[in-house]
């Protein structure tokens, strides 16, 4: 169930999303709203494209976090170990956004550093 409402909101957020411009001014830079502009580019960029160094992942969100972190991980498909290779995690408004885990120190890490950075600002470009 919490996965289809997941989905559900997803697909919403992404309607929302294509109709935006490729930089966005971001009313509020509240960890919620700064995490969830990156988790909608992220889906876009990283998953929907068909990226082929994302293929063996899957991402969960947990946006609406009663710590005030909302977070977005990244685990690997298919793997009883559910334990995250990537964590993005914002805290405080304005928001800072803090990325970590095992993928980080991969060839990938520098990429996906440059993408949250990005994307945390309001562009919601790809590359």
């Amino acid at each position: 169930m919490r996965k289809l409402l997941f989905l559900s909101a997803l697909s919403s957020l992404l309607a929302l999303a294509s109709c935006a411009t490729k930089q966005e001014s971001m009313s509020d830079n509240s960890a919620y709203e700064v995490m969830n502009h990156v988790m909608v580019s992220a889906h876009s960029c990283w998953f929907k494209s068909g990226d082929p160094a994302f293929k063996p992942y899957r991402m969960d969100a947990e946006l609406n976090s009663f710590s005030g972190k909302p977070r977005i991980l990244l685990v690997r498909k298919g793997s009883k170990d559910i334990r995250p290779v990537l964590v993005v995690m914002a805290e405080g408004s304005p928001a800072k956004v803090q990325v970590f885990g095992p993928m980080m120190g991969e060839t990938i890490g520098e990429r996906i550093g440059h993408d949250v950075t990005r994307w945390s600002g309001g562009n919601t470009s790809c590359n």
